[in-house]
């Protein structure tokens, strides 16, 4: 058996004619190939991680206008739903009112036959235009007056005859006046009608055939 010495360390072994430095290189080479390995692998991995937040960023801002798409339809389908609810509500109000005042027109009526009479007088005069000025709040509109072209749209004729001073038919009397509640007839004027005389010439032609005709007032010439 060998004995070994003390304090004798083994030292790897050098060439012939090498330096230390010349040992030293293989480690200094190895470690720069793995200091630039690293660099390259951290900056692929940082580029696939980039890749994937664009994707997510690209997904949530998909999804957001999506949704953004979906509130603005809801909103618009609200909106429409109020107005329609504004327009049914209106519509309800304005049926109840017409039928609440036609239930009235009979008693308006008598309330108007009383004054043409001079018997809308004392008490019943106060409360005769208390209910007037009422219905005149709530939208009611009398109309119909002597002398109006007549308008099937608002007037309905009960009586019928001619006579030579109209030009068209016209209304004459009013038998019962039409109401209203805004552009809504409620009930027609009730009326009597003339017509123009049958081949009776209009007042125009009329007048232009009385009217003198025109002298001649140039003086004869004398020889």
């Amino acid at each position: 058996m060998s004995e070994e010495t003390p304090g004798f360390e083994e030292k790897p072994e050098v060439p012939t004619g090498a330096t230390p430095d010349d040992a030293a290189e293989p480690k200094a080479a190895a470690s720069s190939e793995e200091e630039a390995a690293a660099p390259a692998g951290d900056s692929g991995a940082k580029s696939a991680q980039d890749t994937a937040l664009l994707a997510q960023l690209d997904q949530a801002r998909t999804a957001l206008g999506e949704r953004t798409a979906d509130l603005q339809r809801l909103q618009a389908e609200y909106q429409n739903y109020r107005r329609r609810v504004e327009r049914d509500r209106i519509a309800v109000k304005e049926i109840a009112v017409a039928s609440l005042l036609t239930e009235l027109l009979p008693t308006l009526d008598d309330i108007g036959r009383a004054r043409d009479h001079g018997e809308l007088v004392g008490g019943f005069k106060s409360v005769a235009e208390s209910l007037e000025t009422a219905a005149a709040k709530m939208g009611l509109q009398q109309f119909g007056k002597e002398g109006e072209p007549f308008d099937p749209t608002i007037h309905e004729a009960l009586m019928h005859s001619y006579a030579p001073d109209v030009t068209e038919t016209t209304c004459v009397a009013i038998l019962q006046p039409g109401y209203r509640i805004g552009e809504r007839t409620i009930r027609p004027a009730r009326v009597a009608v003339a017509e123009p005389q049958p081949g009776a010439a209009p007042k125009s032609e009329s007048a232009e055939a009385d009217a003198p005709a025109d002298k001649d007032t140039d003086a004869p010439d004398k020889g």
